[in-house]
């Protein structure tokens, strides 16, 4: 999960809506819960059983957005763009802690900022090739006057798209970004896959990860069934060491959309729980990115509730 967040940055700013403009916003609730360590209720070597971590709990409040517009695109005979374009994204998290102890403290607020440029072309009739270069902030704090360099990541990455089907494109590449202080190269996955008609599957691994299944009651309204993964990072140092926060959350539930005419204009939600909510310290060393750690903390399963606005042209 943890180098998921830092891949994800990466590859987000590729895969935004790249054969037209689009802007999107979105609040989320997770409702309040308990914060556990990964072995509670386990016996370890010494037949000590872990417990929770004291009363600690916790709820968040979510808000993000995202505009993406081509400045120059041009489509070839298989209808496959190719085109120019920048991405803009950010949320800000806040994380409503409770009982906490001073050693146990996460921070009450993140916020991520990312720019990027990206470009896509076809290679041929079945393979485009999408690539981006940009830059984003991830800190704890809401405040700029308090953002230095060690919040500030830099990222590119490319990635070889097979359009295996009209509704299946299966994707590859590299993320390289400066995470661990020094250029670090990532593997990159894209997958994109949709069914059309009355009954609708969609599952996109882009900037995150949805699987969606749903039926559409008429032209302006659907109703799916959907699993979701999202999160934030924040980047800084602790007794001069560098380290990231990660906030994710593996949410599940019903997803009504609507749309408003030919507007370009929709509205959306989601209603259920969020099964899993990991949120947790580690240092930036390239063992923990892919070894993980034995101490890893996460807020049980709760409410979850969500609502936003989608506009396209």
């Amino acid at each position: 999960m943890r180098k998921i967040s830092i891949v994800c940055f990466a590859v987000g700013l590729l895969f935004c809506s790249i054969a037209n403009a689009q802007i999107s916003f979105k609040t989320e609730y997770i409702g309040g819960s308990h914060y556990m360590h990964k072995h509670y209720g386990k016996y370890n070597e010494n037949d000590e059983k872990a417990e929770k971590v004291g009363d600690s709990n916790g709820s968040s409040l979510v808000y993000s957005g995202s505009i993406s517009v081509p400045f120059y695109m041009k489509m070839n005979e298989n209808n496959r763009p190719t085109a120019w374009g920048v991405a803009l994204g950010g949320s800000y998290a806040s994380l409503m802690n409770r009982n906490f102890t001073d050693d146990m403290a996460l921070p009450s607020e993140i916020m991520n900022l990312s720019l990027g440029l990206f470009h896509v072309r076809p290679l041929g009739e079945k393979w485009s090739m999408m690539a981006s270069l940009g830059a984003g902030i991830f800190t704890p704090h809401a405040k700029f006057r308090d953002i230095g360099w060690e919040h500030v990541l830099g990222s590119s990455s490319v990635v070889f798209i097979w359009h295996l089907r009209p509704n299946l494109d299966l994707g590859g590449g590299l993320a390289v970004n400066n995470s661990l202080g020094y250029p670090m190269i990532f593997p990159a996955l894209y997958i994109n896959w949709q069914l059309d008609g009355k009954f609708k599957v969609n599952v996109a691994m882009m900037d995150g990860i949805e699987l969606s299944g749903g039926y559409e009651f008429t032209d302006w309204f659907k109703l799916s069934l959907a699993f979701e993964m999202n999160g934030q990072m924040a980047l800084l140092k602790q007794d001069g060491k560098r380290m990231m926060f990660s906030h994710q959350y593996l949410t599940l539930g019903l997803k009504p959309e609507v749309k408003l005419g030919n507007s370009g204009l929709s509205l959306f939600g989601m209603a259920g729980m969020s099964a899993h909510r990991p949120a947790e310290y580690n240092e930036l060393t390239l063992k923990n990115l892919f070894v993980g750690s034995d101490d890893s903390y996460f807020f049980r399963g709760a409410p979850y509730a969500s609502v936003g606005i989608r506009f396209g042209f």
